[in-house]
């Protein structure tokens, strides 16, 4: 690995949800809270921070060369944000991404720059905004230091863009243990298709969007079993600090409270025990013991399905309300993770239910989709 790309730490601060004055105004950032946030995140030695064109509608790399860049050397943290290509309207629009950014942060440079949930139908606008060279050539300039991207997409998305992309310096991916042998979301072998291209990795969602640290009681009673005083947080956080590979993991932090607490237990951080990963394994366990939905994501039930309904996704996010009794989160995901084809557009032919080897309800379960999630 690169020395010059590893960061101080692996404790991340992400900004993408930072404290408001206003909830319903995601512009009205709390900048003195947020001064103090980074102050203590910096006096812990940590200094990666992570955020992007559209976060906060774009008062995110605002508050940051506010809060950070404005008050400490630029030597003395180093910063990722990114490019939403797939959302801008044209090829100009996209790359003129990166100016602004740079002009919202107040810097000259941004040392990771990735280009932003690559996969699926999205890498089509990345590519047809030729965003790929385009950010090589300003590698080359000097206003980019590195270059990745991050992406929700499987193993063999990943292993496919890495292919056609071997210039890229690392990727940001979402990794969790409750994903970590989850037929979906593939977290394990997303981290080995990275190992074998060589390329370290970012991770996004250690704690599943604070999922993690919200635990139903029957998975949270195990870990506390295991050890009391560690809180939730911190059971999430060292799954991720430990894997090999790693440049850095996000947490995404809202308050002053939330930072003394992630950079404790990072000062603290050390592999499980034996004890622990039973522990652990358990939770995972019990958790998915509340998934009612058998879905093993064989795809089998796309192959004939004339509307692309994207029905293991949509099976999988059903599971995941099951597991973590958060319907607002879940229904938020549903937004963009089965745009390509939702669940309302099944014309209830039965080709899935016909193909799926789990002989699962299909239908029903995405009738059920559209009550929670599109209404």
């Amino acid at each position: 690995m690169d020395a010059a790309l590893v960061p101080a730490s692996k404790m991340g601060f992400g900004c993408m949800r930072l404290p408001l004055l206003d909830e319903n105004d995601p512009k009205s950032i709390d900048i003195e809270q947020f001064k103090k946030m980074v102050d203590v995140f910096m006096a812990a030695g940590n200094t990666y921070f992570d955020t992007a064109f559209v976060y906060h509608d774009g008062a995110s790399e605002t508050a940051i060369g506010e809060a950070l860049v404005a008050r400490y050397p630029r030597e003395a943290y180093t910063l990722a944000t990114k490019c939403l290509a797939w959302a801008m309207p044209d090829k100009e629009s996209a790359q003129n991404c990166l100016d602004v950014s740079l002009s919202r942060m107040g810097v000259d440079y941004v040392d990771y720059y990735l280009l932003h949930n690559v996969g699926g139908q999205r890498t089509a606008k990345f590519d047809e905004y030729d965003m790929w060279e385009f950010a090589q050539r300003k590698k080359e300039e000097g206003k980019i230091r590195f270059v990745g991207f991050s992406m929700h997409d499987d193993a063999q998305a990943l292993d496919e863009l890495l292919t056609a992309h071997s210039e890229m310096d690392f990727v940001q991916l979402q990794v969790n243990y409750l994903d970590w042998d989850d037929p979906h979301n593939e977290a394990s072998k997303l981290m080995t298709v990275a190992a074998r291209h060589g390329k370290p990795v970012v991770i996004m969602e250690p704690a599943r969007g604070g999922r993690l640290c919200n635990l139903p009681e029957q998975a949270a009673s195990v870990l506390a079993a295991a050890d009391l005083s560690a809180t939730q947080a911190q059971w999430a956080y060292r799954f991720c600090w430990n894997l090999p590979g790693v440049l850095a993991v996000l947490s995404g932090m809202s308050n002053v409270e939330q930072v003394r607490e992630n950079v404790a237990s990072y000062a603290a951080n050390k592999p499980f025990d034996d004890k622990e990963q039973a522990a652990l394994a358990k939770a995972v366990e019990v958790l998915r013991s509340l998934a009612g939905i058998p879905c093993t994501a064989c795809n089998y039930c796309m192959k004939g399905c004339p509307s692309n309904v994207q029905i293991p996704q949509i099976m999988e996010l059903l599971n995941l309300e099951a597991m973590t009794a958060d319907h607002a989160f879940v229904k938020g995901l549903y937004s963009w993770q089965a745009a390509e084809g939702k669940a309302s557009s099944c014309i209830v032919c039965g080709a899935c239910e016909a193909m799926c080897p789990q002989k699962i309800p299909i239908t029903d379960h995405l009738k059920r989709a559209v009550e929670l999630y599109e209404a």
